[in-house]
């Protein structure tokens, strides 16, 4: 947790402001929870540095992250995950389920799946590493506040890959069926009987009925007129 935090720091120390905000409007209130003094006080220095953005609290741990959203209901909490006592994801869930109108946007060094899947589960609009452009920590707390949602690109990358694996294996039929177990669907349903099935695959009529048996417990059928209905309503069997 402790390595890197001196880049950190330097890191949003500086005025680079990104997007200018609204004179007119009410500066946006950010409550800071991180475990490091160096890395809090980088970002109250990168906050002070722009228009727009004002810290109006900060948290050394998760129990007290939870205690002063509360207390202070913030536009946005930024939000560390590993902390003394509770986690930043247990605080992050406390938080959006007490005061929804509050946006947490993770900052953190972790980037792993569990982290960053446990973290939007929790209810987090936002997720990036410490390291990120100063312009794109401003942006991304301002994005947040108005509702929406920011990744960083590694990040959002990985998500697009696991919604889209997680799309394919939903849109597939009987996801539980293995290779063979689906060729010999396909062919009960073109009505090709056991002895046809095993002389086409160059199995035993043995080998064909225990899969046979063995798909119809998975597809939850009882005969072979059900698996054949079962199986051409999801689009197995139907002949090109």
């Amino acid at each position: 947790m402790r390595e890197g935090l001196s880049a950190a720091n330097a890191e949003y120390a500086g005025p680079d402001g990104g997007d200018v905000p609204d004179p007119m409007s009410e500066p946006l209130r950010v409550l800071v929870a991180d475990d490091s003094p160096g890395f809090r006080e980088g970002i109250a220095a990168l906050l002070a540095s722009v228009d727009g953005l004002e810290q109006v609290g900060e948290a050394v741990d998760g129990d007290e992250a939870v205690a002063r959203a509360l207390e202070l209901h913030p536009d946005v909490v930024l939000m560390d995950l590993h902390m003394p006592g509770r986690n930043g994801i247990e605080a992050t869930a406390e938080i959006v389920a007490a005061a929804p109108h509050v946006a947490v946007l993770v900052l953190t060094m972790h980037e792993d799946d569990d982290s960053v899947f446990s973290a939007v589960r929790a209810g987090a609009r936002g997720y990036l590493v410490k390291g990120a452009r100063q312009a794109e920590l401003l942006r991304a707390v301002r994005t947040v506040a108005d509702g929406g949602a920011v990744f960083g690109p590694a990040i959002a990358r990985r998500m697009i890959g696991f919604f889209e694996a997680a799309a394919t294996a939903t849109s597939t039929p009987f996801p539980n069926l293995t290779a063979r177990e689906r060729e010999i669907l396909d062919l009960v349903a073109r009505a090709s009987s056991n002895q046809q099935i095993a002389a086409q695959l160059g199995l035993s009529i043995k080998t064909v009925r225990n899969h046979v048996s063995s798909l119809f417990t998975k597809i939850q059928v009882v005969d072979r007129a059900q698996a054949i209905v079962k199986a051409r309503e999801a689009g197995i069997g139907r002949r090109s």
